[in-house]
This record gives structure tokens, sequence and C-alpha cells, in this order.
């Protein structure tokens, strides 16, 4: 009996840790969030602000939180030079349960928090020492203590209507409104839209290389998106890892890896 309930322990074990690495369910058009990449200058003290905050260790270089996983890449030659601000994609959120409580425990860990604007008490920020910035918001409704919500992006205030129309389209998005500002709404993430000011970066180079989303299957996906007259900044191809990956970029700057992601079993035995 003792060896049944060590094995039953095991199992588990491992099927908690299986679920925690998965995305959000895919949407109609096979699409979910998947992935930030930074380009990081030191990616041990970026590893530890991701895990001071709750994410949970994959593998050396890749962080998870319910609906997203975080890349770390060490930055060679110009690759990582510049923030986020000042770049299409401004910044990233995340929700918490309650982050007065959060934010204490991440301080506690050793991460430095930023307070939230104008005094808020349900609003915090972290900034990388390379310069992500995220934001923190409250849902005291939640079942969890930290989850993926939003990608925030900068452009003309005259390109808003196409930036979100392209989001839904491409990506099978919900259109919709936070606080009367436009959002689209993916599995995994809600894609939001600012207006900038001036003109902003692309992200290719910056410490927020690009984002990801999974798909689940990339040919029927590459086929649907060319035949839109999206071009792929590169072809499909394989990596290490046994996903299929293939690259756009939007028309206002911000680089898009899309992933069909190798069986989650068999990433979990690395």
């Amino acid at each position: 009996m003792k060896i049944n309930f060590v094995a039953l322990l095991l199992v588990a074990a491992l099927t908690a840790g299986i679920a925690a690495a998965q995305p959000a369910p895919f949407n109609t058009a096979g699409v979910t969030m998947g992935h930030l990449h930074l380009a990081s200058k030191d990616v041990e003290a970026n590893k530890k602000i991701f895990m001071g905050m709750g994410g949970k260790l994959l593998s050396t270089g890749q962080v998870m939180f319910p609906g997203v996983y975080v890349n770390l890449s060490a930055r060679s030659g110009k690759a990582g030079e510049g923030g986020s601000q000042g770049s299409v994609v401004n910044h990233v959120g995340f929700i918490v349960d309650d982050v007065q409580k959060r934010v204490a425990e991440w301080k506690a860990a050793g991460v430095k928090v930023l307070p939230g604007g104008k005094g808020r008490l349900d609003q915090a920020f972290v900034e990388t020492p390379d310069g992500l910035r995220m934001e923190i918001l409250q849902d005291k409704a939640q079942g969890m203590a930290i989850r993926n919500e939003h990608v925030h992006l900068s452009v003309p205030e005259s390109e808003i209507p196409k930036a979100q129309a392209w989001y839904a389209k491409t990506f099978g998005g919900k259109i919709g409104s936070r606080n009367n500002a436009p959002v689209v709404d993916i599995p995994g993430v809600q894609i939001r839209f600012a207006k900038a000011d001036t003109k902003q970066a692309p992200t290719l180079g910056r410490v927020l290389d690009h984002i990801g989303f999974d798909v689940k299957d990339l040919g029927v996906f590459v086929k649907k998106i060319q035949a839109e007259g999206i071009k792929l900044d590169e072809p499909p191809r394989g990596n290490p890892g046994g996903n299929r990956v293939t690259y756009v970029t939007d028309a206002w700057g911000t680089r898009i890896e899309i992933v069909q992601r190798a069986p989650i079993t068999a990433q979990a035995r690395k």
C-alpha cells in the first residue's frame, strides 16, 4: 500500500506540473496566448524576479504563469537595448488576487515594486533591470495568486481602429472595450491599445523582443494569414524543443512568434 500511495503522489505531482504549464484553451481560430520573449542582460536576475512574483520555473530560461510563458535569453550584440516603454509594446500586465498582499510577499522575496498611480492600492508596477514594465492589477474574485492579463500596445490614435481590427481578424480575437478603451480578447491575454503621441520603436531588438501566440496547427494558420495578405518574416521551421515556429510583424512594429508547441508531456520530461 505504501508503494502504491507513493506512486499516486508522483503521478499527482506530474499531472499538476503539466497542468500548470498549459496555456489557455485555443479559441475557434486555433489560437491562444503563448509567451513573452525577453532578450535579457541578466537572465538569472530576471528569473529571480519572475519566480519571486509566483512564476514556476520550467527550464533554465523559461518561467510559467497561468496564461503565459516568459522566455529569457541572454542578449547578443545590440539585442535587448531599450525598455518596453518607448516601444510599440509599452508594457504587459498581470492580475493578482490581492495587490497589497502580493506586493508584501514580492518585496520579501527581493522584488522591487513601484506604487500604483495616484495612490491606488489596487495597482502596482514591477520593472525589470532591463526595462520591461509590468502593470499589476487586482481581481479579488480570482482563484489564483497571479495570472497573465494583458499586452498594452501604443500606436498612433488614427491607427488604433486598424490595429484592433487586425488583431481580431488575424488571431480570432473578440473586439471589446475596457474603461472605454478598445481591446481584443484572445484566450490567455487581452490586447489593449493606447494613443501614442510620437512614433514608437519596433519591438525587435528591445528587451521585450517579441510576443508569441500558440496555434493548434501551424500549417493551417499560416495558410489562413497568407490568404489575408500577411507576409511571414521567415519560413516555418522546427526548433530543438520540438516546436514548429514562424514570425510575423504587425504594421506597427510588434514582432510576433507563431508557435505550434510540441506535446506538453514531452516537454515536461526535459
